[in-house]
């Protein structure tokens, strides 16, 4: 089918698309290239530079095109940025969103798999790991941002019958994350120590995330495409690693001799954090099949690559 990948040119979205191509499926990208990288994109897939927020642009995309299926990774991404603009947040993740359903109900897409966060949506959780009935109480405009959106979808697949698989993010790691933009911890870190630069880790160091590769998570985009209709599901592994657990892992992986030196938790970040993902596997067939420390080895391998 024709898969219009948004934000396809970035982190997570630009393995989407590798993944949609290598399952045979014809790709369209849109990405303002705000965050997103040409060098990123896979050639096969074609690209249209643009912001979600131009329902103008947007529709002559539309018109073009006539995606079947929406794979919608474009966002705003940085919880500490959501604190202090939240407006912006809004702008970018509810009224973008809102603009792309408008064009999916008006050209005929007839599926959007669409990139929430499990990370943030949940607030500090009441038990772990979470599952997608836990309560909603995001403690940053990021993740009631995200959350906002999964609303709408359920509008629109009760009006007009565009389908939807609400996939929750957990922590997403590996190559072409960009550490010196809406980052991750493993990406910052992974180049301040190929670098030789000293890593701060932000409070005790105690919190706990759920890190899964991003392959694993581009290959469930890719079966969400037929699969999970009117479901939300968790992606994760079930998991906690403390942030000291990573800083350890990553010293031995990258030869780091850095110390380990703490600075001032932030704002609004959950303190821990891990997600029952049994849903996807019933609905999907889906678990993450790569390791923390596999995952750690190929996206060092791939920051060394790249500062060669």
């Amino acid at each position: 089918m024709k898969v219009l990948v948004t934000g396809g040119a970035g982190f997570i979205g630009s393995h989407v698309v590798d993944a949609c191509l290598e399952a045979g499926h014809e790709v369209v990208v849109v990405d303002d290239l705000s965050t997103g990288k040409r060098e990123n994109l896979n050639p096969k897939a074609k690209l249209y530079v643009v912001d979600i927020r131009d329902a103008e642009a947007l529709e002559k995309v539309f018109a073009a095109e006539r995606p079947e299926a929406i794979s919608h990774q474009a966002a705003k991404a940085n919880v500490r940025e959501s604190m202090e603009k939240p407006v912006l947040y809004a702008e970018v993740n509810v009224l973008g969103s809102l603009i792309l359903l408008e064009m999916a109900r008006k050209y005929g897409t007839r599926k959007i798999v669409y990139a929430s966060t499990g990370g943030a949506v949940y607030g500090e959780p009441q038990y772990l790991p979470a599952d997608e009935n836990h309560p909603i109480n995001p403690l940053d405009p990021y993740g009631a941002s995200k959350h906002h959106v999964e609303h709408y979808l359920y509008i629109y697949r009760t009006h007009y019958d565009i389908d939807f698989t609400i996939l929750r993010y957990p922590n997403v790691y590996g190559p072409r994350q960009d550490p010196y933009g809406e980052a991750g911890v493993v990406a910052i870190w992974t180049a301040q120590m190929l670098e030789g630069k000293q890593p701060i880790i932000n409070g005790s160091g105690e919190q706990e995330r759920d890190f899964v590769y991003v392959g694993d998570v581009a290959r469930a985009n890719v079966l969400a495409l037929s699969k999970g209709g009117g479901e939300i599901l968790n992606l994760g592994s079930g998991v906690g690693t403390s942030i000291n657990e990573l800083f350890v892992m990553l010293k031995q992986v990258t030869g780091s001799d850095c110390q380990e030196v703490h600075g001032p938790a932030k704002k609004g970040e959950v303190f821990r954090i891990y997600l029952n993902a049994a849903k996807a596997k019933e609905v999907l067939g889906w678990e993450p099949t790569v390791s923390l420390q596999e995952g750690l080895e190929k996206t060092v391998a791939h920051f060394r690559a790249m500062m060669r």
